[in-house]
């Protein structure tokens, strides 16, 4: 290429690329209200839901346990003979 070309290309970048920018004015995107209450009522509102709020998590409560007319001897006793008899397994099952 020509170096008049290069030059020729090179303003025409410069003057396409100034009509790219458009020149946009930040108020359009401002929100505006207009609230009717006043300010003493949202802040002793806003101090209701503060009082009430809790800090624990939701679902963070555990059950309370269940009661169960069984002996936990007899459960171990049950459960050691299954382990012996082989119908369940013992220790970790899976391979890494």
């Amino acid at each position: 290429m020509n170096t008049k070309a290069i030059i020729a290309l090179a303003a025409f970048a410069a003057i396409a690329s100034t009509g790219a920018r458009a020149e946009a004015d930040a108020s359009q995107y401002v929100v505006q209200f207009e609230g009717n209450r006043l300010r003493a009522e949202v802040q002793a509102e806003a101090a209701t839901v503060a009082k009430n709020r809790s800090t624990e998590p939701a679902g963070s409560r555990v059950a309370a346990p269940l009661q169960s007319t069984v002996d936990t001897k007899l459960v171990r006793a049950q459960a050691a003979e299954a382990v012996r008899l082989g119908k369940i397994s013992a220790g970790e099952v899976g391979t890494m």
